[in-house]
């Protein structure tokens, strides 16, 4: 891991824009340059040690520090993408996080009660499923009340904004995070310094802090430490991730199929802004000319000459830009003498409609759009984005039983989710509270209803969150 001496040595961040499009001198061409989306995972693993202004070390995410924020770049320009992210973080999101009170005492029904008011837990919950979802790594922070008896706030860390200051090089502990803008850090930027609790074990961790457990030289009952704040580390185990674990959707980037779907984007809208709808004949009579050139009085030959290119520039804009699709061109005519017929000075036929212009690429959209959703694990008939009326649709049992799938596989996100607050149960005494997250299983019209709460505890299937 290579080491930095402060963040004037870091590299310059990476400008990662994958796609422009260029006009070719002298044609009526355009060309599309591509960079190859698996760059922005070229220096994943080759982590440095920087440090902040104010002198702090800290594990850069990826060599230049910007990898998270080039990845919600990428979701962002990504239609399909973004939307299966969002799924994704509220399917495991649920019917949202439940302390159930049901089996507790009065008192202690209060205490939660007025913690879950002090701490609203679906901003919480849905931030923390997002991040896992992005970066497959949360961050959670808890805070103690002055006497170190009770746990009284819950906030989340944005995961995209932490960075983890190196390990302990003789435990092999990661022991603090730092929290600060890091897409423009500056000098003026404040960085927040947090205790982070051992990852393998933050509950004995947290015990030992407090004098809740004997440790090595202390005996339980001797407070250890007058810190009230820590971290805890909510981490999707990964194969490959001593820091910074790269979340499974990389492989749509090291792949081919994201830059297909945006070159096809790119193909229509070129197609569509640069092509009229159909082609056209346009045909101007020699007398428009001159009854044009008599109104503005214009004899000089040069400058007739430059009035009737302007004017063809602006019949031809007007027949071909997109953006007048329904507009409406008044032409002159001229009447015979004896008032009987009529002759339109200028003529517009449309030769060919039958052909839509921008739908070469229908097959290809659909399959890219398959292997974007099946790369984020979602079904796309869940998500609506494949194109096209031709495209299969699945039947209501079918789509019950597709997201019933999704949920059922949101369990192990939620049984490291709820160490955080089996944490905050157990260290508040609260007996008789339990944590749960019931998802909502759609129902058939013969139950009378449109969905209904499930619990995966069976032995404690009430959700009561009073």
């Amino acid at each position: 891991m290579k080491k930095t001496s402060h963040t004037a040595d870091r590299p310059q961040p990476y400008s990662f824009d994958t796609l422009s499009v260029h006009h070719v001198p002298r044609t009526n061409v355009r060309a599309a340059i591509v960079t190859s989306t698996a760059a922005v995972f070229r220096d994943a693993d080759n982590c440095n040690i920087t440090r902040t202004p104010d002198g702090i070390e800290y594990v850069t995410w990826g060599a230049d520090d910007m990898l998270p924020y080039n990845l919600i770049d990428l979701i962002e320009k990504d239609e399909t993408l973004s939307t299966c992210q969002i799924f994704n973080a509220e399917v495991c999101y649920g019917s949202g996080l439940k302390y159930c009170t049901g089996a507790a005492t009065e008192a202690v029904r209060a205490e939660v009660e007025d913690f879950l008011l002090d701490n609203p837990m679906p901003d919480y919950f849905l931030g923390v499923c997002q991040d896992l979802k992005h970066f497959n790594f949360a961050v959670t922070v808890i805070i103690l009340n002055d006497a170190g008896d009770r746990i009284v706030e819950l906030h989340r860390k944005p995961a995209c904004y932490c960075r983890f200051c190196p390990a302990d090089p003789k435990t092999g502990r990661i022991t603090k995070i730092l929290f600060a803008p890091f897409r423009n850090l500056s000098q003026s930027d404040t960085v927040e310094v947090i205790d982070l609790l051992d990852p393998r074990s933050p509950w004995k961790d947290l015990q030992q802090r407090m004098g809740l457990r004997a440790t090595r030289g202390n005996s339980a009952g001797d407070k250890v430490t007058s810190v009230r704040k820590f971290a805890i580390l909510t981490k999707f185990p990964g194969v490959d991730s001593m820091y910074y674990p790269i979340p499974h959707y990389a492989a749509l980037f090291k792949g081919s199929w994201y830059n297909i779907k945006r070159l096809i984007g790119e193909a229509k809208t070129s197609k569509l802004k640069n092509a009229a709808p159909n082609k056209i004949r346009h045909r101007g009579l020699p007398r428009y000319w001159d009854n044009l050139f008599t109104s503005r009085h214009i004899v000089d030959h040069k400058k007739r000459e430059e009035l009737m290119n302007e004017k063809k520039q602006e019949m031809l804009e007007f027949l071909t830009n997109v953006e007048n699709t329904g507009a409406v061109l008044f032409t002159p005519k001229s009447i015979s003498l004896d008032g009987k017929g009529e002759s339109p000075d200028i003529t517009v036929t449309s030769i060919d409609s039958r052909t839509k212009e921008g739908g070469d690429w229908e097959s290809d959209i659909a399959e890219a759009v398959n292997m974007v959703c099946f790369t984020m694990r979602v079904h796309s008939n869940l998500v609506g984005s494949v194109p096209g009326k031709a495209q299969t649709n699945n039947s209501g049992s079918d789509k019950r039983e597709l997201y019933t799938i999704a949920q059922a596989l949101q369990k192990p996100y939620h049984d490291i989710l709820f160490l955080v607050h089996e944490i905050i149960i157990r260290f508040n005494k609260w007996k008789g509270v339990h944590v749960d997250c019931p998802f909502m299983q759609l129902t058939t019209l013969d139950e009378h209803s449109d969905a209904k709460e499930v619990s995966a505890k069976s032995e404690n299937n009430d959700t009561d969150n009073d």
